[in-house]
């Protein structure tokens, strides 16, 4: 039987201004199992982002709580790796060095780092661009290197901030597919947001959607399609229908929004 590896219990989030309270995440349980790949979609402003930040300890719940292998979130760590949408490489350091950046706060000999850092570096295929800095890089060859200075730390779990949501689409495309072979590759746990439902049904193994703000899980459903996982699955019945499903499902979120803000 299949692990969990992460549980979310009865998480709240409320924010205070001086207008009053705000609750921007309802009481929200979600069970991610070992080596599950779920995205998390939902209109805008439904807690997702807010979601994945308490799961990876940049913001506290006001009630509720984050169980990783049993263990309470409590804060940032080293076994939550996350991918901002933003590039959030540091610009005074090269491919290489900020690969290794996290490494390097370990106390890991430095050779060791490099030997770590060129190896995820060459997943992510950036070879021969280790001594380029961030500005002389594409947005997609800053977000392989934000995704090698993430997996080289060996995190228990991959967190997801619509970290594509920034490219082309060809780009964002070969990024969906370079992502989807590590992970099969690696079997990492993953847990992605996004906005687009193409690319949620594509990557992921379940799909969670969120209702409008206060956000709640609405619906969680399943990815039965086979791996390894070729893009032209996104012209099956299979990825049709349950595409069809999702967009219904957030549209009828997106609309409640709108109708509660007029």
């Amino acid at each position: 039987m299949t692990e969990t590896a992460l549980r979310i219990q009865g998480v709240e989030r409320r924010f205070s201004s001086a207008s009053g309270d705000t609750l921007a995440l309802q009481a929200t349980d979600l069970e991610v199992v070992e080596n599950d790949f779920i995205t998390i979609l939902g209109p805008s402003g439904c807690g997702k982002s807010t979601l994945l930040r308490i799961v990876a300890g940049l913001d506290q719940p006001t009630a509720g709580q984050v169980l990783l292998d049993g263990q309470k979130v409590a804060g940032p760590g080293a076994d939550r790796g996350m991918v901002f949408q933003s590039y959030t490489l540091f610009p005074w350091l090269n491919v290489l060095d900020n690969v290794c950046f996290g490494l390097r706060e370990r106390g890991m000999p430095r050779a060791q780092q490099i030997e770590v850092a060129q190896g995820f570096i060459a997943q992510v295929g950036l070879n021969g661009f280790e001594r380029h800095y961030p500005k002389q890089l594409s947005g997609g060859m800053q977000q392989r290197t934000a995704l090698a200075r993430a997996l080289a730390n060996n995190p228990r779990i991959l967190l997801m901030d619509e970290p594509f949501g920034a490219l082309d689409h060809q780009t964002r495309e070969l990024m969906q597919e370079l992502l989807l072979g590590l992970w099969e590759r690696q079997a990492k746990t993953v847990l992605f947001v996004t906005h687009d439902i193409d690319e949620a049904v594509f990557m992921a193994s379940r799909v969670v959607v969120m209702s409008a703000r206060p956000g709640r899980i609405k619906l969680s459903r399943p990815v039965d399609l086979s791996h390894p996982r070729h893009y032209s699955v996104k012209t099956t019945p299979a990825f049709s229908a349950l595409k069809g499903e999702l967009t219904e499902a957030v549209r009828a979120e997106v609309m409640a929004a709108a109708a509660a803000s007029t």
